[in-house]
């Protein structure tokens, strides 16, 4: 019997010692996975840290690039603009050169009269040749002039208080073009007048969203372009194909810019206009005492043709606009009275300007944001405190 429980007790004691053991075995195994576990999310933490700071970097990269491309885009823009106003300012000294070589000819000396005569004789040759230059750049045969302001029309009153509208001179359709505001990016195609003015759902117009806004209300469209200065540049224009929706080209214009073309409606920087010797644009400048500076532009190439320095004030001026190479600039007071030509600058120096009276536009109280003259059908399109007018011409042939 006593045997029997010796050999009992040994029995229980090595089954509590194996099951003892496999639980060590068990405990051990349970710490061995929690180590991996904990081992595997640490992995995990850092993989996803790697994965974000290579996101962060990617990124970071992305904007450096996106400014170092803004930096070069903008130093090819100054470039540009730096190179366009040496040109701009070598052609200024080259003009008071010879204004200098013309006052040292007018001085009394005795010993130098036939030197004065050489150098008058200089300058009256290099003045026509430079006539003759010109005539060949503008078709000479158009010799019409401003005589008068028949008749005006108030076609419709829409959109903001100030604003452009104006057809295609260059094109055969009848499209209305409308630009509200002085600062935008959205142009309205009419199909032709008549849906213009019509209240018509059927007559919607065509909606053109430009890449960029305008600046001012001196746009125009020639030849299916339309070509603007764009807002916050000093003096950049752009030439947009309105059918293709697209920029084709763009230019600076030197000294442009720095004041506004008119006193009465400061917004305007560059005005662009349209006559029957093509593109133009009228600007002022501190330079030449805000007396307004009209430069004729080739539309194909973007590029400047020739630039002329007026004697027409920028002071108490709302608006111009240009007809047979010869610039009309309007006139009014502040408080907004009648609107009257009461300077003419001609290019080609046909017309004596001296002798031209004021030309008041039919009795109306208020001022112009816009004035432009449409080669094609002969009138002025304009816009009056919210208004789109049409002015009727009265004109004879330059003296």
């Amino acid at each position: 019997k006593t045997m029997v429980i010796l050999q009992l007790r040994f029995l229980l004691v090595s089954f509590f010692t194996s099951i003892v053991g496999e639980a060590q075995y068990v405990m051990q195994d349970a710490v061995l996975m929690h180590y991996i576990d904990r081992r595997f999310l640490s992995l995990e933490s850092r993989l996803e840290k790697c994965n974000q700071d290579i996101l962060d970097y990617v990124q970071e990269f992305h904007a450096f690039s996106r400014r170092m491309i803004l930096r070069l885009e903008g130093l090819r823009v100054y470039k540009a603009e730096f190179k366009n106003e040496v040109a701009h300012l070598l052609t200024r000294v080259e003009r008071a050169q010879r204004d200098i070589d013309y006052f040292e000819s007018t001085r009394e000396s005795t010993a130098c009269v036939e030197v004065d005569e050489d150098l008058v004789e200089k300058q009256l040759n290099e003045d026509a040749e430079e006539k003759r230059k010109v005539k060949l750049m503008l078709n000479a045969s158009c010799d019409n002039m401003l005589a008068g302001i028949k008749s005006i029309k108030i076609v419709k009153k829409t959109g903001d208080m100030h604003g452009s509208w104006m057809t295609d001179p260059g094109k055969d359709h009848l499209k209305i073009y409308f630009l509200s505001g002085s600062k935008n990016n959205v142009i309205l195609e009419f199909a032709n007048i008549r849906a213009f003015t019509e209240r018509n759902h059927k007559l919607t117009p065509r909606r053109v969203n430009l890449p960029s806004s305008w600046q001012g209300t001196g746009h125009v469209v020639y030849n299916g372009f339309l070509f603007y200065h764009i807002y916050d540049s000093l003096n950049e224009i752009v030439k947009y194909n309105i059918q293709r929706r697209k920029v084709t080209d763009r230019m600076l214009l030197p000294g442009a810019g720095q004041i506004s073309a008119y006193e009465l409606f400061p917004d305007t920087k560059i005005d662009l206009a349209v006559d029957e010797q093509g593109l133009w644009a009228i600007h002022a400048e501190p330079d030449t005492s805000g007396n307004l500076v009209i430069t004729k532009i080739n539309h194909m190439t973007m590029t400047v043709e020739h630039t002329w320095d007026t004697s027409c004030n920028s002071k108490n001026a709302e608006g111009a606009f240009l007809m047979c190479g010869t610039l009309y600039v309007v006139y009014n007071s502040h408080s907004g009275g009648t609107s009257r030509i009461e300077c003419v600058y001609d290019v080609l120096d046909t017309i004596n300007t001296y002798e031209i009276p004021l030309l008041p536009f039919p009795k109306r109280q208020g001022s112009h944001s816009m004035i432009h003259y449409n080669p094609k059908e002969k009138q002025l399109f304009a816009w009056a405190n919210g208004s789109q007018i049409l002015y009727k011409l009265q004109t004879k042939q330059k003296v």
